[in-house]
This record gives structure tokens, sequence and C-alpha cells, in this order.
């Protein structure tokens, strides 16, 4: 199966990143494809390179970085949200790209399921 994934909310707001960063991986672990993860809204500022967490804490940018790295998995920004943010190409994380909403509706189109995490 073909998923794509929409995320409405930040690393470090509410559980929808690490639920969706959980979801990607047992998918891919499983033999699914991630079509795209698509972030918009506050989900933007998972793409951020500007993010530091404590040494303690999980490095959610980081994830997904690797996510991208290790699978190929295409993370696009939606750049309305990221600029009302103030998040640009120079700050985003390795792995990110900034983009349209036609992307997240391209992603709806090809892929067998959409899923989103946040509201």
């Amino acid at each position: 199966m073909n998923f794509g994934i929409l995320v409405n909310e930040g690393p470090y707001t509410h559980e929808a990143s690490d639920s969706a960063y959980q979801f990607c991986k047992a998918a891919l672990a499983a033999g699914h494809q991630i079509q795209r993860v698509f972030f918009y809204h506050d989900g933007v500022n998972n793409a951020t390179r500007l993010t530091e967490p404590p040494q303690d804490d999980r490095n959610i940018v980081n994830r997904w970085s690797k996510l991208a790295a290790d699978h190929k998995v295409d993370l696009v920004v939606c750049v309305a949200a990221a600029l009302r943010r103030g998040i640009k190409d120079e700050n985003l994380a390795v792995g990110f790209r900034i983009s349209g909403l036609g992307q997240l509706i391209e992603s709806s189109i090809q892929a067998d399921r959409m899923v989103t995490f946040g509201d």
C-alpha cells in the first residue's frame, strides 16, 4: 500500500508528529510505501534545523531527516504555513523541501490512503 501522510502539529506540541513518524516507520517495515509526508499548519515546525532539544530528549527533526535519507521519503513543507512561522529554505533541516498545497493534493490523488496526524 502507498500512504500519503499529513502532519498538522509541531514536534513538541502534541503527539501527532511522534505518531506520524512511528506510523511511517511501521508502514515501511511492513513493506508499504510512503508517497509523501506533507507538513502543514504548525506541523511545518518539524522541518526547522534550528530546533535544539535537550540531550536526553528525542530529536524529532533529526528522526524525520534520517527517515527521508534511509527510505527516500519526500518531506514537503507548506510554503505559506512555513513563511508565516519564519521558516525559509535556509533554515530547513536536511531532507525537507518547501512547496505548495498542490503537493498535498497530488499526494492525496496518488496515494492509496491519506493519513492525517493532528487537528
